[in-house]
């Protein structure tokens, strides 16, 4: 059985070779972390240093060299990406119904809401300010008015944040409704509304050395600068101070405060860590911008051909700006300046910083895919609303600048006014549109007059076929008047004859009701399926119903001082071929209720060719008395 070796004990006292090892992480991989607080940084170093089982910096130092996998996990221990949704749910309430009213409240209805959200790791605080806020404005509002910069040193936790895409549990902390309106499933994750999104920037940023996004009204920066120390602490809450619109908020985390930066930020809320920016500091210098390096020489001054590079750019007819390696605007001339607001003092700003990195068109996307493919990208018919004006319609191309080693040192967009192309092609392709709608108008017009020539001949023909078979037509009419002559005589002949019959059918019909009324027995004529066919005066007088009561109804039906069921065996056999007569007795009850003997006689009732159609029932009074 294996028995586990304890770690050897590993010194906290070699500093020497733990600054080495910062020296090494910024001269290979661009991360300078000598404003980290040295104790924090130590013990998460040490951690990887355990859990690859050596024992000294130094060792793990030579393993960084030999295994660069492992740079990516000493940086997931250093920057420690701990969030979630709404962290600290009370401090989030109280920037939900007092800070972002205070802030709506300074704004007009048109103008834009700027957001930074600094150390965002992997996007839930920046998604977290997004749901508040189209809570506050409404989602049409929000895309008009609102962007939302996301930043953080982490690139793995940048394209987290990216993707929106979270499981069920890192969502436990959202109410079920924000859930619903805000995030789509698919099967077990939930993807961040793709409308919304399109809002907010995620880029790599680092507090201590690029310059802040400026403008902003709300600074959610929550458990990042504690992990700094007090001189870089000092460096980013007074780029904070600069980035912070006059009416802005900064939003910090629970475990942190600004006791000793009062004269920067003015508490709000000191429980909830909000504070606002205090407006009377007027910060000496721009120290709290790093400026883009430069030699100390003196340069000299432009040449002449310089110059008229420079001026032939500013008179160009087209928008144009250049766009260096690390995404800062270097250049923008005259027309790109009146097109889309910009001024000379935005030449130097980071692009994501300027509105026209996502207005008309997405730029940064553009960008990264021409530097990605060294190919232009092209964007046709890009529609752009100017203040008070009709809307242009322009052709972005994103060029790649390189140098003669093909290393890309840039990017050139242009910004071609194509309005009149595309009115002039749109009137173009109307008139065509017009044009060959006449053509075929007039083409049909023509088949059509072909076409009626064709018919006026046919009908003049027809015309004269037709006068012959009028002629025809007129002989067979004659000939039909002397047919219907004909078929009227027979006609009326036909009349007399049912009219005899019906009057011969009217005295057979009294002369039956005559001797069913005078017979002194009650009669009851029933069909073969039971159903009471005539019933005549002296049944109703008996049985205490009348003709038009029972006629249609089953006779075995019929509630009566007759028990008719015993009546079943006589009709059927009256009812079968060759069947005899019947006779049967009786006990009955007449309609006055008094008993007597009932003799009925049961016979056949047959039709004209000797078939049994029903059933004769002759109901009289017993001479026998009956016997109680």
């Amino acid at each position: 059985m294996d028995i586990e070796r304890p770690l050897p004990d590993i010194s906290m006292e070699n500093t020497a070779d733990f600054e080495r090892l910062l020296a090494h992480l910024q001269e290979t991989r661009g991360f300078d972390f000598s404003a980290y607080k040295r104790p924090s940084l130590m013990r998460r170093v040490m951690k990887r240093v355990r859990a690859r089982e050596l024992n000294s910096i130094a060792a793990y130092l030579d393993y960084l060299e030999v295994h660069p996998e492992e740079f990516h996990r000493l940086f997931d221990t250093f920057l420690i990406n701990v969030t979630s949704f709404f962290r600290d749910p009370e401090a989030w309430n109280y920037v939900a119904n007092d800070v972002l009213p205070r802030i709506l409240a300074a704004k007009t209805a048109t103008e834009s809401i700027r957001v930074w959200v600094a150390g965002c790791a992997s996007g839930e605080e920046a998604y977290s300010v997004a749901i508040l806020l189209a809570e506050a404005l409404g989602r049409d509002d929000f895309r008009e008015r609102v962007k939302i910069y996301a930043t953080d040193l982490d690139d793995e936790a940048l394209t987290t944040a990216r993707l929106a895409v979270y499981t069920e549990k890192d969502l436990t902390a959202v109410p079920p409704p924000l859930r619903e309106r805000y995030f789509e499933r698919h099967e077990d994750k939930f993807l961040f509304d793709r409308d919304l999104r399109r809002s907010m920037i995620f880029g790599r940023h680092d507090l201590l050395q690029d310059a802040p996004i400026s403008r902003v009204d709300l600074l959610c920066c929550r458990n990042t600068i504690m992990y700094f120390n007090a001189e870089a602490q000092e460096r980013v809450l007074t780029r904070f101070h600069f980035a912070l619109e006059g009416t802005g908020f900064l939003f910090l985390g629970k475990a942190e405060t600004l006791l000793t930066h009062a004269n920067l930020f003015t508490s709000i809320d000191l429980r909830y860590r909000v504070f606002a920016k205090n407006g009377r500091v007027q910060l000496k210098g721009r120290n709290y911008v790093n400026p883009i390096p430069s030699t100390e020489r003196p340069q000299p001054g432009p040449s002449p051909s310089a110059l008229i590079r420079e001026s032939a750019l500013e008179s160009l007819p087209d928008g144009y700006l250049l766009i260096d390696s690390a995404g800062r605007l270097q250049l923008c001339n005259e027309r790109a300046r009146s097109l889309f607001g910009l001024s000379v003092i935005d030449v130097g700003r980071p692009l994501q910083d300027l509105e026209i990195s996502f207005r008309p068109v997405e730029l940064r996307s553009g960008i990264e895919q021409t530097t990605m493919t060294r190919r232009p990208t092209v964007y046709k018919d890009v529609l752009w609303q100017l203040t008070g004006g009709e809307p242009l319609v322009l052709d972005v191309t994103v060029t790649p600048l390189m140098d003669t080693g093909g290393k890309i040192l840039g990017v050139g967009v242009i910004f071609k006014d194509t309005t009149l192309y595309k009115r002039l092609e749109d009137e173009l392709m109307h008139f065509n549109q017009e044009l060959e709608t006449a053509y075929e108008e007039v083409q049909s017009t023509n088949e059509e007059l072909q076409t009626t020539n064709e018919e006026l001949q046919s009908t003049v023909e027809e015309l004269e076929t037709t006068n012959e078979e009028l002629h025809s037509t007129n002989e067979e009419l004659e000939t039909m008047n002397e047919e219907l002559q004909a078929s009227s005589d027979e006609q009326a002949l036909a009349n007399r004859m049912l009219q005899e019959q019906s009057n011969e059918l009217a005295s057979v019909n009294a002369f039956l009701h005559s001797i069913l009324t005078g017979l002194p027995s009650g009669v009851v004529v029933v069909d073969q399926s039971f159903a009471v066919v005539a019933w005549n005066h002296r049944s109703e007088d008996m049985w205490g119903l009348r003709a038009g009561e029972v006629v249609g109804e089953h006779f075995l039906n019929l509630d009566i001082g007759l028990p008719v069921e015993q009546l079943r065996p006589s009709i059927k056999a009256c009812l079968t071929e060759g069947g005899p007569a019947e006779e049967v007795e009786l006990e009955a009850t007449n309609r006055r209720g008094k008993s007597f003997t009932c003799h009925i006689v049961c016979t056949p009732l047959l039709d004209s060719s000797g078939g049994r159609r029903g059933a004769i029932l002759i109901a009289s009074e017993s001479r026998t008395p009956s016997i109680a």
